[in-house]
Formats: C-alpha cells, structure tokens, sequence
C-alpha cells in the first residue's frame, strides 16, 4: 500500500510575511487534520507517547481527530497539557514525540504538533471552558514563582488537584518567555493570553508586579502560609561575547531587543509607547531559534523603515550543520531573506559618534568536536575580515537571574547559578520548595519546562497528601 505523504501546514508566503507580524503558519484546516490524522497507525505501544515530556496520549488525541470529535480530542489533551495552543506551534516536535513516530523510520512521521494546534484551535474557535476534575485539599496554599510554561504548568496541574494557588509574576503580564521572548508571528499573543485565561479559570490566582527575592523572599512565602513553593523564574539573564565594542549604541541583547518588541509591542509605535531602533545593515550573533526570532523581528522592523535597503545576517562560528534553531525556523529565515554568514566569529565591534558600524570577523573551520558533540570551529589564520553593521543584536546564551538564590541562602545552586533541583520531583535543598524549568536546566524548549512542572506538581502533591517517599 502507497504512504500517504505528510500534508504540509498552509504559510503566508515569504514576499508578504516579511512586511507584517501576523502568524506566518495558517494551520490545517479540518479536511487536512482529518487526513493527516488518518496517517496515524495507532499503535498499540506508541512510541511517540515516551518521547512527550508530559506524557501526552499522543494516539487517542488523534483517533479523536480521525472521528471528527474534536470536543474529545482537546479533553485528552488537556489531561496532561495546559498550553496545547502553544505547545503547537513552538515545541520541537520533530526531536521528541515525532522523532519516535514509527512513520518516520522509513518516511515522514505523522505531523503530531500540528495536529495539536489543530485541536487547540478549534477549541478556541468553539469557545467552551474544559471539564476538570477538581478535589477537595483543604487549607493548602501554594506559590509559584514566574508565570512562564513551567509555572504555568504547575499552577495548573495543583489547581485540578484542588489546591489554592497564587502566582508570583515579576513583569506587568504573565506568560514569561512566551509573552516577552516568542514574537507575534510565531505565537501570537492573544493566543498565550486565551492560555493563561484558561488556567485562572481552574481558580488560580496570579499577581503580576511582584518580584521574588524583593517584594516577598521566598522564606517570607512559607512563613505566609504557603505550604510549597515552586520556583520557575527561568533563565532571561542576557550574556554577551566579551568582545571590544559591545558598550556603543546599537548594540542589544536578544533578550532586551525581543522584550521591547514582542511584550512592550515596540513593533506598533506608535500605536504603542515603546520605540525601538533598528538599522540597515543588523548582523545577529548566534544561530538558536532566539537568534532565528531576532533576525526575523529585525527584518520585519528595517523593512518598515527603509524598504527593501535592509539587511540582516546571522552569524555563526559553526556551520549549517551545527545550528541549534529548528530547520523549519532556519528555513523561514533564509525564505523571508534573512543572510547566513556561517563559519564566521565576530572579534570586535567598531563604530563613529558613540554608535556601532561594522563588525570585523574571523573565517572558521571545523576542526575535532569538543564536549557538547560538535566539530570544535577554529579560525583560519589571517581571514580577517569586516562587514557593515549598524545594529548588532547578541542572541548566544543566557544566565540566571541570581536575585532569589541571593536572598535565600540555603537554596543550593551550581557553578552556573543555576537551582539545584531533583530532576524526578524538582525537590531542592531547601524544605518545602521545588523548582523546575530553566532556572534549573538553563535555556531549554517550553515542552521540557512543562515537563518539569508537572513533575514538580505530583511530588508537592504526594508530599502534602502524606503520599511521599522522599
């Protein structure tokens, strides 16, 4: 029997896309889910279950799909999911759940993310608010620490369970990354608001404006009465190469630069009351889906402002190869017109009047791979090199904001500054507080973060119920 072939997502097309922030993936429509859903073996010990870090019943979603009841589709998902919209368009599918699809042995897996997102939004079409089971755990309070996946997550999870739960959010909006680190067109934000919306319907409180380690301790939230904490508060610490130059104007954070676009919508001013500059000629340091996000945010910017005179270029010290983003937003890019300037390793920034204007770089080839498992670049003696650039966005890491661990001292944390946290449970060395996402794994994908909360979730949960053994 002939393999049906994978059915591709509809896009705007890169001519369009690049002059809006409006999503670029249209998502199926049902004709297309029902026939990608009719791709799905069912297998009877699915090995797409074992690679989603929340467990998600991967086939009994689908067969839904396959049976045109959508209502039933999202109910399974929801089980182990609290942000199927959002998992469905920027979780890395294809190296976890569909990775392990049997599909994809000899041909194309079945397009499992996609038909998540699918399901998502037709409930957000239909509008209706979940049946969930909820019990009864009297007196319980639990704070959570940072409204992003993992927090998310685990308010969720502990508010079906019963509990009494109030989030702690540092900025004005909650969702974390997803509102100030994810730009309009991969995930927009109305979607992440529908999200959240959801889970204070399950009766989670969450205050925004609040930050941990200087509007409360986290020791002044047990004595308060909360009987767990999970801490969530992630990784948006930004680093930079450490290379001469990175003080003049011009030069941004991938952290500062999305943060002022995607959740101050500095992309709108003036609608909006945050300006943002971008120049002609925008060289992007790092080669992850934030760089990826950054190039395509500035390019839609230095469209706006100077037509098609605008250029934008990743540049990377590995090759194609190495590159850390997810193929499909590599392949945005270069489609929408993004430039790769690959085996390339900025050494200097250099500028006139305070600004930045060009950026010498060195050639780099790959030599023996180092600890991580990639060929080690290393620079070809005398390649130097410049190429113009009046912005420069540095997108290669970043850190953890070392605010809580500084104001609770028998919190342990690592070299990194990272929490240490049982990778099981999420318990830390601290009594009754649980961490969990990137503030313990450093800068991961949303999925894994979620993963975490839920972890987290049942360990609280078996731990205040008497049910645990630790």
């Amino acid at each position: 029997m002939a393999r049906i072939p994978r059915h591709e997502m509809p896009r705007q097309k890169p001519e369009d896309r690049k002059h809006n922030f409006s999503e670029v993936a249209l998502g199926y429509t049902e004709e297309m889910a029902i026939a990608e859903a009719q791709r799905c073996l069912g297998c009877k010990k699915p090995a797409c279950v074992e690679g989603c870090p929340v467990g998600i019943d991967i086939p009994g979603f689908i067969m839904k799909i396959k049976e045109r009841d959508q209502a039933g589709a999202i109910r399974i998902l929801r089980d182990k999911n609290s942000l199927p919209a959002v998992c469905g368009r920027v979780c890395p599918q294809e190296e976890q759940c569909e990775k392990l699809c049997i599909l994809g042995k000899k041909g194309e897996p079945v397009a499992i993310g996609r038909l998540e997102r699918f399901a998502a939004d037709m409930e957000r079409a239909a509008r209706p608010v979940a049946d969930m089971p909820r019990h009864t755990v009297s007196g319980r309070k639990i704070a959570v620490v940072g409204s992003g996946p993992s927090g998310l997550t685990v308010a969720g999870d502990l508010a079906k369970l019963g509990y009494s739960v109030t989030v702690f959010e540092a900025l004005h909006k909650p969702g974390g990354v997803l509102v100030y680190g994810i730009p309009e067109f991969r995930l927009p934000k109305a979607i992440v608001q529908e999200e959240v919306d959801y889970i204070t319907k399950l009766g989670v409180e969450i205050r925004t404006n609040v930050v941990i380690g200087r509007t409360h301790t986290v020791q002044e939230l047990l004595d308060d009465g909360f009987s767990a904490v999970y801490i969530a508060s992630g990784a948006g610490l930004p680093k930079f190469k450490g290379i001469p130059g990175e003080q003049l104007n011009g030069v941004l954070s991938a952290n500062e630069f999305l943060t002022r676009s995607n959740l101050m919508k500095a992309y709108d001013f003036p609608r909006s009351h945050t300006p943002i500059r971008v120049g002609r000629r925008v060289a992007v340091i790092g080669a992850g889906n934030v760089a990826m996000d950054s190039a395509r945010t500035a390019l839609r910017l230095g469209m706006a402002a100077y037509g098609d005179d605008v250029e934008v270029s990743i540049v990377y010290r590995r090759s194609r190869g190495e590159m850390p983003a997810r193929a499909e937003e590599i392949e945005n890019a270069e489609e929408e017109g993004v430039v790769l300037r690959l085996l390339t390793d900025p050494i200097e920034l250099r500028g006139t009047d305070g600004w930045v204007r060009e950026m010498e770089c060195l050639q780099m080839e790959l030599g023996e791979p180092d600890e991580s498992g990639r060929r080690r670049p290393v620079p070809v003696e005398g390649s130097n090199y410049s190429i113009p650039a009046d912005t420069v966005i540095v997108a290669i890491a970043t850190a953890a904001n070392p605010l809580i661990r500084a104001t609770t001292p028998d919190l342990e944390s690592n070299k990194w500054g990272y929490i240490i946290a049982d990778e099981q449970t999420g318990r830390t060395t601290k009594e009754g507080v649980w961490a969990g996402g990137d503030i313990v794994t450093g800068a991961a994908t949303v999925i894994l973060a979620m993963g975490a909360g839920r972890k987290a979730a049942m360990d609280i949960h078996a731990a205040l119920s008497g049910n645990s053994a630790g």
